[in-house]
């Protein structure tokens, strides 16, 4: 397996301008999710390897603004993953120490604001 680096540039009638610069391959598709497949068949013909053994990295030349907008969201979004888990991870110790407590699964879930049926799955994760 080989992996290249394509740089993707937005143009001002909405077409998306594919470059690696290392091989000097270029192409361009509509939609950005496009990218990789656009550009796997030119960079197998310019480096000699079958299609299927080529990944594509994509990388959106963005605005700069754009730029720090998008790395702020994936930070926000890595630290509610972040919180999800500790959530997740408190309402299995709770369930399943008031099961052990010997609650039902019925009362355990009304505790907690969940079904009886997430209290059993819960206990037995």
């Amino acid at each position: 397996m080989s992996r290249w680096t394509v740089t993707a540039e937005r143009t001002p009638r909405g077409v998306w301008v594919l470059e690696c610069a290392e091989l000097g391959a270029v192409s361009q598709c509509t939609r950005l999710a496009q990218a990789p497949d656009e550009m796997r068949e030119a960079l197998a013909y310019l480096s000699g390897q079958p299609v299927d053994e080529i990944e594509v990295d994509v990388i959106p030349v963005l605005p700069e603004n754009l730029k720090s907008e998008l790395a702020a969201l994936d930070d926000a979004r890595r630290a509610l993953e972040d919180s999800q888990k500790a959530v997740a991870s408190g309402l299995r110790a709770v369930a399943l120490g008031l099961t052990q407590a010997g609650l039902s699964y019925r009362d355990a879930g009304n505790l907690l604001g969940v079904s009886h049926q997430r209290v059993a799955q819960l206990v037995a994760a």
